[in-house]
């Protein structure tokens, strides 16, 4: 008897730092998966290189060729990104750019969470860029958690009880569409 793979949810954080609130909003995503479903987060954003269409080839970077295959394999996407000077912090829209030419995201089951101080304009940002890689966005999938530190304790758990009810929204649209 051969058992069922496991589902993947793969998780991409939109900051870099390790202890962000993004971070920590995905950790809270992971801990509430069921055990049939695996959850990776993401870590190697930072070693993507900046786009260059002139090197998007049969072979680019390794970090970019590991990246299209995490995605390409999951079962679902998860972004959950803050905002920077209004916009989608550079070095995921960077990511998100080499993703165009591949085509890993092309239907691909896609949740979108950002949580920030504002985080309005790189939402909509991200709606609009997800949309152009042909990503499939339920709008149930889809939150803004502004004011994100205010909504969380020195160790960065989520201690607002709308905030954990929206998370957990979220990541039951996702595994319901995946199961």
């Amino acid at each position: 008897m051969q058992l069922p793979a496991k589902k993947h949810i793969f998780a991409i954080p939109g900051s870099l730092r390790s202890g962000s609130s993004n971070h920590a909003v995905l950790n809270f995503l992971k801990s509430m998966a069921p055990a049939d479903i695996a959850f990776t987060i993401y870590d190697r954003l930072v070693d993507i290189p900046p786009f260059d269409p002139g090197n998007d080839h049969d072979r680019p970077h390794e970090a970019v060729s590991e990246l299209r295959n995490f995605i390409t394999n999951a079962d679902a996407v998860i972004i959950c990104t803050p905002e920077y000077a209004y916009g989608i912090p550079g070095q995921l829209k960077n990511a998100l750019d080499w993703t165009v030419s591949s085509g890993s995201f092309t239907g691909k089951l896609t949740a979108l969470i950002t949580a920030s101080t504002g985080g309005e304009n790189a939402h909509e940002a991200l709606k609009k860029v997800l949309g152009a890689i042909d990503a499939n966005r339920p709008e149930e999938a889809t939150v803004l958690i502004s004011f994100i530190r205010s909504k969380m304790d020195g160790q960065g758990n989520i201690t607002d009880e709308q905030t954990t009810d929206n998370l957990k929204a979220v990541l039951s649209t996702v595994i319901n569409a995946i199961k």
